[in-house]
């Protein structure tokens, strides 16, 4: 299954522009939704762990807004690699193993087909467009 493709902007949050220094506001950040793209609740991306309480902080959100909240971490274990699952308990959709970054599968793809096929060929100019 594909990762959701679901993007938010999310302002700094007031205590950082207020400590921010004369001239130098710090800027909106881009979250994407980390999980599969057949949810029907709110997307979520995780912002980071809080091992103090066992939990991660995730910013959630829908069409009408976004929410910070510390959320326990989904207890499943992956039974092929004994991997726990890095969402958070109660997720909608698969487990984080079973959602694919259709990015990453394409970057793979094309590390694996052996691109550049000669180390010693010219690479791209990304701004050639493709």
């Amino acid at each position: 299954m594909n990762q959701c493709t679901a993007v938010a902007l999310l302002p700094p949050p007031d205590h950082v522009v207020r400590l921010a220094a004369p001239g130098h506001l710090p800027q909106a950040g881009y979250v994407l939704c980390e999980l599969g793209d057949d949810h029907e609740e709110d997307h979520a991306s995780l912002l980071w762990d809080d091992d103090a309480n066992r939990e991660g902080i995730w910013v959630r959100w829908n069409g009408t807004g976004a929410r910070l909240a510390g959320l326990a971490w989904c207890p499943a274990i992956d039974a092929r690699s004994e991997d726990a699952c890095g969402l958070f308990a109660g997720h909608p959709s698969a487990h984080d193993w079973d959602v694919l970054d259709p990015t990453l599968e394409a970057l793979a793809a094309a590390v694996v087909d052996g691109w550049p096929a000669d180390p010693a060929a010219p690479r791209p100019d990304p701004l050639d467009g493709p």
